[in-house]
């Protein structure tokens, strides 16, 4: 076995003693260590003030009595103020520098039992960042009749040889992983192991995070959920301010990022505080950070860098303390070679650089996706609706074919869950639906605008404008069914086929005729 070392401070109260017998009735933390039977302490170096010496001199006399083995080392360390956290820390950790250790030939025990409790934390700290290159030991009384020897444990920060402690970090990474996630089963294992680094460099890190990706790739659902992520983590106190900078265009640009004073330009009747302001304590997701002009560009990486930025029309500078995640489907590399974006912002940015796939490089994501997109359709709607087996087979062999080219990503599938969810009458997407939506899809992605067209030719640009988008899908539905039924009354049977099961009179071309009435439509305009 290799020799041990305990280092520890003097209990100045709980290894305090009056002397004679009586004292040996009495639980001494510093004592006790070295009265252990199952425990050898070959040196103890005992670190105490210059106040406390005499203290320091009895209690080394009595480990000599009842442990003669062990070679007691006075270390006299003074502190102005035992309960500054500053100073303590920085005297402890020049101790562990100064002392020789070798971790090769001797262990070592920090007792964190005795001292303040800055102290305990003090030597906490520096054993987990391994400049005390040794185990915790905790001592404590017996429970019940006073007894000198007490108990003692060792703590191996080495969380791998505590494997049910390890599982409970690695759970909670885990469920950080799937917040990130939003809780989605994803199975592509590149974007998996890129969420896994997020994850890491979110609760860990505050410099700035560079998200790229194709529009829809999901670049503005990750940054909330970043800052979701550090909000229950207690990491950020402010909101989260998220800012499409394709918007923002002009000398608006300039007063919407960093606000204005009353005055300085026509039509600024008041202060404004700007984004970057509002988003003090807290996460500022520049979208498109492509877009920005190079003037605001300059003035966003002094924000980052400094904390200060000057509002237009000020004297004095404005402050914001915020964590930066940018957003761009832009190769921010190739801006900065063509001078359309400035070299130090973008060198700023880099540090943690992510590329988020499209959906199309995620084929094997669809499905776990397809059940979020219906359970997001559920909360939003206060309907659930679900694919019949069949419906889910034949619309996942197309959506994860080849042919599938998913221009839009998740926007995409998103908009197509929620065509399916809102025309199918009984609750259950079937067949019909899902070849209706995919030749949707297809007929999109071949820049075929026949579909949405044909509304305008049959009501006028004007009167198609005029209808609620909501009240354009479903009618553009209908419109295709009935083209597609050979009369009205079958026609009028497909589209209520759930409710005029629960109708005494189920006259369904009637109805059919008088939602058409509503658009002024008839059936003879549809069939030509």
């Amino acid at each position: 076995m290799k020799p041990t070392t305990v280092i520890g401070f003097l209990g100045s109260t709980l290894d305090a003693a009056k002397f004679g017998p009586s004292r040996w009735n009495k639980w001494r933390p510093t004592v006790s260590i070295c009265m252990q039977e199952d425990l050898r302490v070959d040196r103890f170096v005992l670190i105490h003030g210059s106040y406390h010496r005499r203290l320091a001199e009895f209690v080394m006399q009595d480990i000599r009595d009842v442990s003669p083995e062990t070679e007691v080392i006075p270390h006299v360390l003074d502190f102005e103020d035992a309960w500054d956290f500053e100073e303590v820390y920085g005297k402890l950790l020049d101790f562990a520098r100064e002392f020789e250790f070798d971790p090769d030939t001797h262990d070592y025990l920090i007792h964190i039992t005795t001292g303040t409790h800055v102290a305990q934390i003090c030597l906490f700290l520096l054993t987990e960042a391994r400049y005390l290159p040794g185990m915790l030991l905790q001592t404590q009384p017996h429970k019940g009749a006073p007894q000198p020897i007490g108990t003692w444990a060792s703590i191996d920060l080495d969380l791998s040889r505590y494997d049910s402690i390890a599982s409970r970090f690695a759970e909670a990474s885990a469920e950080s992983t799937s917040f990130l996630k939003s809780g989605i089963e994803t199975r592509n294992a590149a974007f998996n192991r890129m969420i896994e680094e997020i994850e890491q460099v979110a609760v860990r890190s505050r410099a700035p995070i560079l998200l790229m990706g194709p529009t829809g790739a999901g670049k503005s659902q990750l940054a909330r959920k970043v800052y979701e992520l550090k909000k229950l983590r207690h990491q950020v106190e402010g909101p989260f301010v998220e800012v499409n900078c394709a918007t923002l265009k002009g000398d608006s640009a300039m007063s919407a990022l960093f606000g204005h004073k009353k005055g300085a330009f026509t039509g600024a009747v008041q202060d404004r505080p700007g984004l970057l302001k509002s988003a003090d304590k807290g996460l500022l997701f520049l979208d498109e950070i492509g877009e920005l002009g190079l003037d605001e560009q300059a003035m966003i990486l002094r924000a980052i860098e400094e904390g200060r930025f000057l509002p237009v029309g000020a004297d004095s500078e404005a402050n914001s303390e915020f964590q930066l995640i940018a957003g761009t489907n832009r190769n921010l590399m190739d801006e900065v070679a063509a001078g359309n974006f400035r070299e130090d912002l973008f060198a700023r940015l880099n540090l943690w650089t992510f590329a988020l796939p499209g959906l199309a490089e995620r084929r094997e994501d669809i499905a776990p996706n397809l059940d979020y997109e219906l359970e997001r359709f559920a909360e939003s709607e206060g309907t659930r609706v679900t694919f019949n087996k069949e419906a889910r087979e034949r619309y996942l062999a197309f959506a994860e074919s080849p042919s599938a080219r998913w221009q839009g990503n998740f926007r995409d599938l998103a908009a197509s869950v929620t065509r399916m969810a809102t025309l199918c009458p009984t609750g259950r997407i079937d067949r019909e639906a899902v070849d209706f939506e995919t030749s949707r899809l297809a007929r999109l992605w071949s820049g075929d605008k026949a579909e949405y067209d044909s509304l305008t030719d049959l009501l006028g640009k004007d009167r198609v404008a005029a209808i609620d988008p909501f009240d354009r899908v479903q009618l553009d539905y209908v419109v295709e069914v009935c083209r597609r039924s050979s009369s009205l009354s079958d026609a009028g049977r497909t589209l209520f086929a759930a409710s005029r099961e629960q109708r005494r009179s189920t006259n369904d071309s009637d109805r059919l005729r008088k939602y058409l009435a509503k658009f002024g439509l008839e059936w003879t305009i549809l069939t030509r």
